[in-house]
């Protein structure tokens, strides 16, 4: 037998063998389970009208469960362009021991009826990427993704000159790509350099400006540059000690906070605003922090905090 995965034993596949038919509840549109009795029709006849990634795993192996999920996320991504059929081999060993496969996770990539492509392991998630680009078609797109992936590393890292290129570059292959305008100019936001964020999300498409990412740096840009007006925090606290119902001097304050990242302080400021005075300055401190919400996202921590006391301020 063969040691190499991707090669059919013996010509054809064989894949008559009778056993019942498992298919799990996964998206049966691109994703499904297979068996031997049902591998022909699932992955040799399917694969003649567009490629099919088989996943050949195991319920005892753990890089399986690492990869699997990857694997689902990917191809659910490419909308249709490729399919994923999953082979459990203690199930269904007839067709792995056909083909050599000896070890898993192995994921084999068929066009035609044919194997063509495939890796074992769980590779990284750009890799599957790259993997299944190279299937559809799509390879510019998964260089992006990957350049963009560094560059968002980079900028973690703290090496922002090393990000701002990799940002530039992927500009000048993809241009109108908002993922990469919205991160490079958060990033530019993030150092302060408004004048240069406003300019990269010049780029922006007139049908992309709602882009929630876009949205999100824009209310942030805003919030940089209101924040700037303010006076010393240190002083603002001293008017509020002063007077706890100067909510000016605790709106400005929480701006401040915003400003500094301390997001649980900003939201609290706030919602004691509202708690004291709804009506004051035509309901600002709701509309303020409306704003941060937009600006933090809608799964941060912080947005999920204050959004839950909101509502009970809102509703009690």
């Amino acid at each position: 037998m063969s040691d190499n995965p991707f090669a059919p034993q013996g010509g054809q596949m064989n894949a008559n063998v009778n056993l019942a038919n498992q298919t799990g509840g996964a998206d049966n549109s691109v994703i499904k389970d297979t068996t031997t009795a049902d591998f022909s029709k699932d992955v040799l006849v399917e694969s003649k009208k567009q490629p099919v990634i088989v996943d050949f795993w195991a319920t005892w192996c753990n890089p399986c469960k690492q990869l699997g999920p990857v694997l689902e996320k990917v191809v659910k991504a490419a909308k249709g362009a490729v399919k994923l059929v999953k082979l459990d081999i203690d199930k269904h060993p007839a067709i792995p021991g056909q083909m050599g496969i000896r070890s898993v996770p192995a994921v084999i990539a068929f066009v035609d009826g044919h194997p063509v492509d495939g890796f074992m392991g769980a590779v990284p998630e750009s890799e599957v990427k790259k993997f299944v680009a190279k299937l559809t078609g799509n390879e510019k797109e998964a260089a992006i993704d990957e350049a963009l992936e560094t560059a968002n590393e980079l900028r973690k890292s703290g090496d922002v000159t090393g990000a701002a290129t990799f940002y530039a570059q992927i500009l000048k292959q993809a241009p109108d790509n908002v993922t990469v305008i919205a991160a490079f100019a958060d990033m530019l936001v993030e150092h302060g350099e408004l004048d240069q964020a406003k300019g990269i999300l010049k780029a922006v498409p007139d049908a992309k400006k709602s882009d929630p990412a876009i949205r999100a740096v824009e209310a942030k840009i805003a919030l940089k540059e209101e924040t700037a007006k303010l006076g010393d925090p240190t002083a603002l606290k001293k008017r509020i000690a002063e007077n706890p119902k100067d909510y000016q001097a605790a709106y400005d304050l929480a701006l401040v906070y915003n400003a500094e990242n301390k997001r649980d302080e900003a939201a609290d400021l706030l919602l004691g605003i509202m708690k004291a005075d709804r009506t004051w300055n035509d309901d600002g401190a709701r509309k303020q922090l409306l704003q941060f919400f937009e600006a933090w996202g809608a799964m941060d921590p912080a947005t999920l905090t204050a959004r839950r006391k909101l509502s009970s301020l809102l509703f009690s």
